[in-house]
This record gives C-alpha cells, sequence and structure tokens, in this order.
C-alpha cells in the first residue's frame, strides 16, 4: 500500500513545482479511497534538506519591492505574492505531516487535505496570473512563511501556533479588504479566487485551533495560555486588527482575541 510519508517526502524533497501539485493531489486521491498508510516506517530527515525551485528569488520581509495594488504592476506582483504564500502552504501542510510523527489518524487526514486545497487555491491563482502575463517566479518572494517553519520545526505546538493561529489566521483580518479592493477594479475572477481561498482557509486555520487545543490539554497545558506564551516567544506582538467574528468561527475564543488586541502582554 501507499505510504503518506514516502509522499510527504516526494513532496518536500522536490524542486518541480508541477511534480509537487501532482503527488499532493494523488495522495488525497488515494487516501479518499482508502489506499494510504498512515504508519511511520522511518525518521523525518532535517527541514534543511527541503527543496524549492530555482525560482522565485527569496528576499527578506524587509527588502521586497512595495507597490501599489492600484497600478497594473502592483496588481501583478499582488497576485504573484498571493500564489507564493498558497505554495508555502502546501509545503507548510506537508511538513507538518512529515515532521510529527505518532499523531491520531485524523491529524493527518486533515493536513493531507488543507495540502490538497493549498494546491488547488495555488492553481487557481497560477491560472489568473498567467492570463495577466506573469508566471510563478517570475517575481522576488520573502522568506517569512518557511523561516516560521525552521524555528518551530521542533515544537509541535509553537507550529500550530504560529503558522495555522497566527501566519494563516492573518489572512483571516486581511482578505475581505482585499476581495473589496479587486470588486473595485472589476477583477471578476480575482474576486472569486479569493472568496473561495478565503472560505477554505477559514476551515484551515479552524482545524489549527482544533489541534492546538487537543494536543496542549492531552500534554496538560491550558490551551489560552500556552498560545499567548508561544506568539510572544516566536513571534512577538502581533498585528491587528483582528476579524473577531471569523476568528470565532475559526476556534479563537474572546478571551485570545482581547489577548491579541492587547498585544498579548496582559
Amino acid at each position: 500500500m501507499n505510504n503518506l510519508f514516502d509522499f510527504a517526502a516526494k513532496c518536500l524533497f522536490t524542486h518541480s513545482v508541477e511534480g509537487k501539485l501532482a503527488a499532493t493531489h494523488q495522495a488525497w486521491q488515494l487516501h479518499m479511497a482508502q489506499q494510504l498508510c498512515m504508519e511511520s516506517t522511518d525518521s523525518p530527515l532535517p527541514i534543511a534538506n527541503t527543496a524549492f525551485p530555482e525560482k522565485p528569488e527569496w528576499l527578506m520581509p524587509r527588502d521586497m519591492p512595495r507597490r501599489s495594488l492600484n497600478t497594473e504592476a502592483g496588481k501583478l506582483a499582488f497576485f504573484h505574492a498571493l500564489a507564493h504564500i498558497e505554495f508555502m502552504a502546501i509545503n507548510l501542510a506537508w511538513d507538518i505531516i512529515y515532521r510529527f510523527r505518532g499523531l491520531p489518524p485524523e491529524f493527518y487526514s486533515d493536513w493531507l487535505r488543507i495540502a490538497d486545497e493549498e494546491a488547488q487555491h495555488f492553481s487557481l491563482i497560477r491560472t489568473h496570473m498567467l492570463s495577466l502575463g506573469v508566471d510563478y517566479g517570475d517575481l522576488p518572494a520573502h522568506r517569512g512563511l518557511w523561516l516560521q517553519a525552521e524555528d518551530t520545526a521542533n515544537n509541535l505546538l509553537a507550529r500550530l501556533a504560529v503558522v495555522p493561529r497566527c501566519m494563516e489566521a492573518r489572512g483571516l483580518d486581511v482578505t475581505p479588504a482585499m476581495i473589496d479592493k479587486l470588486k473595485g477594479m472589476n477583477d471578476n475572477a480575482g474576486v472569486d479566487i479569493l472568496t473561495r481561498i478565503y472560505q477554505d482557509e477559514i476551515g484551515h486555520v479552524e482545524r489549527g485551533s482544533y489541534w492546538f487545543k487537543r494536543l496542549a490539554i492531552e500534554q496538560g497545558q491550558e490551551p489560552e495560555s500556552c498560545f499567548a506564551k508561544l506568539l510572544l516567544t516566536y513571534i512577538g506582538k502581533p498585528k491587528g486588527p483582528f476579524n473577531r467574528e471569523v476568528r470565532i468561527i475559526a476556534g479563537f475564543s474572546h478571551n485570545e482575541i482581547d489577548w491579541l488586541e492587547a498585544g498579548l502582554h496582559e
């Protein structure tokens, strides 16, 4: 039988964008057909072994050029940045599967589904970009998301706090305004893509919240205080504003959002 962790290695250690997308979709289809074994037979390689395409060039966030979405160049840069976020989200979903072993099968099922949805998102954005005359890799991209993965490579609770419950949850705060901006530019295809991503990301963050709370309790920790401590350790003061209504749907408590709005210092 096909093994989930073999697929994870295949996806994480290939330089091919197309190979990663194809293997991700194949793994999900095998899982849905109950033809994917989720038992680990080896140990994960270091996160430094992860392979990425030759392009795009990676820059530190502070070194990324700033462009207004109101310009054509800014619009292209916006969709390229969004494609990069979704591409890295595929890697992040696979890495949480690959790196953290011995968890319940439903954990791996959740993150495999998320990997498949992130791959769909990337393909939707890439198709739209190509219609605008730019492909993924034509512009530089920032290293921020993968730096957070490297920082949390040995701590599953930290990974769940930082990636789905902070980095990805940020999309819940800012995407509605982006959708409105694209509506004003009459980019209906872009609006449809962002709307689809936004709806799926609520579910992704909710799964991050669920597993963070469940695993924190299993480790004898109080989830809300554990979340605050980990964010202060790995991120520092978070950026607002915060979309309270949607974050509640995605598994945040009102206390957690109150702490976020207070800078987690109370």
